[in-house]
Formats: structure tokens, sequence, C-alpha cells
């Protein structure tokens, strides 16, 4: 029986000097060496299997011979039982190792995933340094935005009534009065030169009107590329018009119009309009053309205002006409993006000539259309249920702030503030409103940033309006673009793999110079202590 005793030890010794926890961590950090070490442990269970086996046949053999005493039974019994909790021990840990090769890699403690990007959650954010930066460098544009507010809302307003005196009311388009959107008017602007971004709508004139074409229509043969897209129509009145009783009747040509005046420009009855706003040889909105007749307008609309004004009134992008730069005898600059826009029916979504992440490469009559009204009213939608002094601007603030000063380290790439914002936006929709607390600022900068990276990773980042259950129905979304499928803000650039890789390169770039970037822009007075001065 002696014997028998000694093999069990032996088991429990080799099962002992097996167990995964024996091995250094140092040495599970390599693919190879696990594989070795796994197969390892594989051929030991084999060996343990098969001595289990010969003790217990050589166990019954002893039994039948009656030679066993009954202390020498309950012995066995007890190694037998011992071996066999400490083999399940062996095959739960080589389970797990198994399971968390992956996980030994990324959650390091320098922060780095295997492929060698930053892993965010694990960026050291100093909540002290965060708030102090919001503070010093953010809060006095919060006190500059009134007066920039008042002073571009004079001029636009100035602007506008120059252009539409100059338009030709039977030919030429209408302006509807312009709305403010993005950073300015959202408050989470951090950066100078002092940007303002407008809609400025236009409406056909009294004799046209217009017919929408929208890539998520059942009817559509917009290609699917193009999502988010849509194409205008510009058509005379009589042409499919509902209202017009002249437009549906077709026996009595001396049927007049009751609503619409019969009394057409004869330019317009020589379709000139069509000539100079559409696409060639066709009844489409061409955005080249549309941006041209802009641009051409605002330059005469401001010559007959300049006298008024002691500032040079330049444009900043020919490519975009409505990208003008005000400019000061101070120096100081104020730069306005008027976006032209055609207004979707009764809704608040909009055919805009550009786009923040427009690729360049859709065809003329293809307009993006912006959902920057609904997203501006989920934000302010959103507020009003966080807690006061909630850090949830100052989240979008920092993320914006990093992305900036990673521009200008390295240059631009195709991620923009819009992308920022929408995945702000889905975090800002995630959580609960309590999660927003002023001392919770570090873990959601953190929850950002992870979430932008996953999205990169995964090349999807989805519309925030479009498709999404979680928006609000307050925000009243129509019910088509509820309906829709989701969209992928990211589709477009991953086609351009170049490009796409550039951008990645540019996110992870910023999550390692995060503290420097941090630092360097956070005043300190000389002995030590926060300077209040801003930054820029």
């Amino acid at each position: 029986m002696q014997g028998f005793i000694a093999r069990a030890c032996m088991i429990v010794a080799a099962a002992i000097l097996n167990h995964p926890l024996l091995f250094p961590k140092e040495y599970t950090s390599s693919p190879e060496e696990e594989g070795y070490i796994l197969e390892r442990m594989k051929e030991h269970e084999e060996r343990l299997r098969a001595e289990q086996e010969r003790l217990e046949q050589e166990i019954l053999k002893a039994d039948q011979e009656g030679t066993d005493s009954g202390l020498d039974v309950y012995g066995w019994y007890f190694w037998s039982t011992l071996s066999l909790v400490i083999f399940f021990t062996i095959e739960v840990c080589r389970q797990e190792l198994i399971s968390g090769e992956t996980n030994d890699n990324t959650d390091d403690d320098e922060g780095y995933t295997s492929s060698g990007s930053v892993n965010p959650k694990k960026l050291t954010l100093d909540k002290g340094v965060l708030t102090n930066l919001c503070e010093t460098s953010f809060q006095n544009f919060i006190h500059e935005n009134g007066r920039v507010q008042e002073f571009v809302e004079g001029f636009a307003d100035d602007l506008l009534e120059a252009l539409r005196s100059i338009c030709d009311w039977d030919f030429d388009m209408e302006l509807e009065d312009y709305i403010g959107v993005g950073s300015m008017y959202e408050s989470w602007r951090v950066c100078k030169p002092v940007m303002c971004d407008l809609i400025v709508p236009f409406a056909a004139p009294e004799s046209y009107h217009f017919q929408f074409e929208l890539w998520c229509d059942a009817s559509s043969d917009i290609p699917l590329d193009l999502q988010e897209c849509g194409r205008i129509q510009l058509l005379q009145m009589g042409e499919t018009c509902p209202d017009c009783l002249s437009g549906r009747t077709t026996n009595d040509d001396d049927m007049l119009c009751l609503i619409h005046n019969s009394n057409r420009n004869s330019k317009a009855d020589d379709h000139a309009l069509e000539e100079l706003l559409c696409s060639r040889n066709t009844a489409y909105l061409s955005k080249d053309q549309v941006m041209k007749w802009f641009q051409i307008s605002v330059t005469r609309a401001w010559g007959q205002i300049s006298h008024k004004y002691e500032f040079e009134l330049t444009f900043r992008n020919l490519d975009f006409p409505g990208a003008l730069q005000v400019r000061f005898k101070s120096g100081k600059v104020i730069v306005l993006n008027i976006t032209p826009a055609i207004q979707l029916e009764d809704s608040h979504a909009y055919f805009v000539s550009h786009f923040p992440s427009d690729s360049g490469n859709i065809s003329d009559i293809y307009w993006h259309i912006s959902f920057t009204v609904y997203e501006r009213n989920l934000l302010k939608h959103m507020s009003k249920k966080l807690p006061v002094k909630s850090c949830h601007l100052r989240c979008l603030q920092l993320v914006s702030f990093l992305h900036k000063k990673q521009t200008g380290l390295r240059g631009r790439s195709a991620l923009t503030n819009y992308h920022l914002k929408t995945a702000f936006l889905h975090v800002l929709l995630s959580k609960s409103p309590s999660a927003w607390k002023p001392q919770n600022l570090d873990q959601r900068l953190r929850d950002l940033l992870v979430f932008v990276q996953k999205s990169l990773q995964e090349k999807r980042l989805t519309h925030i309006i479009i498709g999404n259950p979680l928006v609000p129905l307050e925000i009243g979304v129509p019910a088509i673009f509820r309906a829709a499928e989701p969209i992928n803000l990211f589709r477009p650039l991953v086609l351009q793999r170049q490009v796409y890789s550039e951008m990645v390169e540019h996110f992870e770039e910023m999550l390692k110079n995060k503290a420097v970037l941090i630092h360097e822009y956070t005043p300190h007075f000389s002995n030590g202590g926060l300077n209040t001065a801003t930054v820029f």
C-alpha cells in the first residue's frame, strides 16, 4: 500500500509543479512561449491521467485480493479525490490563461495594446489639471461669444438685406433668415480665430418650386454609396405642382392657375434660371452653379454696404464661397462660414452645398443633407436633464482642443470636429444624466476617447440622428429619417485606405501626446502656481 501512496504523492507533486501560476508572467508575454507552455501542460495531463488509471487498476486488484486495510482504502480515496481537484484546477487555470492572452497584453501598466496603440482606458488624466485648463483657457470664450454673436448678427443681417435688394424677385432665389450652428452657438468653442457657422436657406422664386429626392426614398435610384445625400429638381409651377390647377389640366389650354401669378417673367419662361443654377441639360440644382451665383451675389452686396464698416472682408476659401474672413484694424480676425442651403419642406433638415466630411468626389447634383439644427436641439434637450455645472461640454471642448493641437503638430487629417462631436453625442445618449457631474470629467473624457478609438478600429461611426432610436421624439426628427438605415460616417474614408490610415495615426499620436499637449498649454506661475491668463 505504501507504493500506492508514494505514486499518489508523485501525482500531487507533478500537478503542483505544473500549475500555471508557477510560471512567471514575464514568460507569458511571447505567443511562442505560451504555445510551448500549453503543449507541456497537455503532455503532463496525459501522463497524470495514465498514472491515475494504473493506480485505479492496482487498487481494484488489491481489493479483490482482500489485502487492503480500511485505513489504506480511505487513504487512497483521499489522495484520489485530491488529485481530481488538482486536475480540475489545472484545467480551469489553463482555460483562463488561453482566454486572458489578449487581456494580459492590452492591460499592461504602460497603457498600450498588443498592436502598439495607446489604450485610452489606461490613460492617466489628472482631474485638477483638466479642470484648470477648462477654467483658464475655455471660460474666456464664453464671455467673448456673446459679443461676437452680437456683431455677427448685425453684420449678417446687413449683408443679407443688401443681397435681397440686388436680387430680381421674379428671377433670383429668395433668401431667408440665417441659422447659427456649430461650436460658437453650442457653447463648446475652444480656439482662435473666432469661427461662426451660418446656414442661409434659399427659397425658389414665386414661379418655381423644388422637388426633392432622398437617398432613403423607397423609389430612389440614388447610388448606395451616396447615403445622406439627395437631389433637388427646380421646376416651374404647373410642372407636377399639386396645388396648381393648370398643372393638372391637359385638355383646356386656357385654364389659369388660381394660386400662382400667370404673368411670369420672360426670363423664367425661357428657362434662364435653370441655365443659371442647374446642371447642364438637367433640371437638377448644381452645387457649383449655386455657389458661383452666391459668391457673385455676396460680392455685389458687400460693395453696397462696405462704406459702413471699417474692416476688410475677403473670401478665405474660393472652393467654399461662403467662407468669409473679417479682419479688423486691430488685427483681430473673425471667420464666417455662410453656407447656402435649401430647406427640406417644413423640416429642420437642409440640403447644403458642402459638408465637413465631404470627400470631394460626389457628383455635382448630389447634395449633402445637414442635420446640424437637430443636433443643436438634441444638445439643448439633453443639457436640461444634466446636473448643475455638468462636465459634458468641457469633455467635448477637451477632445476638440487635443485634436486642434495635434493638427498643429502633424498637419490636417480626415478626422474632423464633426466626427468628434458625433462620438460625443453617442456617449452623451448612452450615459445616465448623473454620470456627467463636474467631478466625473476625467472619467467621461476617457469614455469619449475609448469610443473614438473603438469606432476607428471598427471603421464605423454611425450618424447621431439618422436611424438612431435613442434620439428623443421631442427633437422632432421626421419619421423617414428615424426609420432609415443607420449611416456610417467613416464609410467614404474607409474606401480611401491611405487617408483612413493617416486619420488613425493622427488619433493615436494625439493620445500619446495627450500629457504634453495638456501640460504645455496649461499656464503656470513661475513659482508653480496656476496662471489665470488665457493660453491662446
